[in-house]
């Protein structure tokens, strides 16, 4: 038997005990070479046999019939892993490698996400730079006040977009078309070059004119 062989069935002796320790494989469960260790190992049934039987001779395990094996004492276990403290599992790095690399995936997508989003973010504000936010106030008299966004088809009579409100110290961002104007607000808006031409003559209706 080469090196590499003892290795690999020590290795899984450890990682089994290991996993009794942590509770994973509760004492007293059954277990089975065939269907559930060859399968997580991805290793020949020969190795595991040969993983089972050092834990057997450590009384960590039974096996009965030489197939059905039991969990018999993780005091065992635990004294097994001590007793080879410098064997490393290899399962148990490679599935830590395994989960680090599903993290890394999962971090590379959000990443490539919010790259995304930055790049589309940027093309907005390069379609926003030649129109520079303007601030227009509300006179007493102007027939907006008392009136909603919504209700005053703010967008479709001005071609402006309100990205904030402010009402003496308070500032509300982008509001919604719910919002009612009063006198001496003051909108901050962005559009096209006419925008403010548009915005201030429709500010500027009185009632009367409306």
């Amino acid at each position: 038997m080469s090196e590499s062989d003892k290795a690999g069935y020590k290795s899984i002796a450890l990682d089994i005990a290991q996993r009794i320790v942590s509770g994973e494989i509760p004492v007293g469960s059954k277990i089975s070479g065939r269907s559930l260790l060859a399968g997580q190992y991805h290793v020949s049934p020969e190795t595991i046999r040969k993983a089972i039987g050092l834990l057997k001779e450590e009384s960590i395990v039974s096996v009965a019939q030489g197939k059905e094996i039991t969990i018999v004492s993780s005091r065992h276990a635990y004294e097994y892993i001590t007793k080879h403290d410098y064997l490393k599992s290899v399962y148990s790095l490679k599935q830590d490698l395994q989960l680090l690399l599903r993290e890394k995936q999962a971090i590379d997508r959000k990443f490539e996400s919010l790259l995304v989003e930055i790049i589309e973010a940027s093309d907005r504000l390069q379609n926003l730079k030649p129109y520079n936010p303007i601030e227009l106030r509300i006179r007493s008299d102007s027939h907006v006040v008392g009136m909603t966004i919504g209700d005053l088809a703010f967008w479709q009579n001005t071609g402006a977009t309100i990205i904030a409100l402010r009402r003496g110290t308070n500032v509300s961002i982008s509001p919604g078309p719910h919002v009612v104007l009063m006198e001496d607000d003051v909108l901050v808006v962005v559009g096209d070059d006419k925008v403010y031409e548009r915005t201030k003559q429709f500010l500027n209706q009185t009632r009367s004119q409306t």
